[in-house]
């Protein structure tokens, strides 16, 4: 997702957005544990998405 997909969003989008891939990374996490993660990348991706997240809230509490 894109960083200027994400600013149009309000707060609560992003919270609740940001709950879901918090969710999404940990199930990741354990499908890595146990040997069946069928996409490697996706954690990364996920990951990414998470910290966009948390810059844009952190944008939207300083302005």
């Amino acid at each position: 997702m894109k960083a200027s997909e994400l600013r149009q969003k309000s707060k609560d989008e992003l919270v609740s957005m940001l709950l879901d891939f918090s969710r999404e990374q940990f199930n990741l996490k354990m499908q890595k544990g146990t040997g069946q993660l069928s996409k490697p990348d996706q954690v990364k991706k996920v990951r990414r998405d998470v910290a966009r997240i948390h810059t844009i809230l952190n944008e939207m509490a300083s302005a």
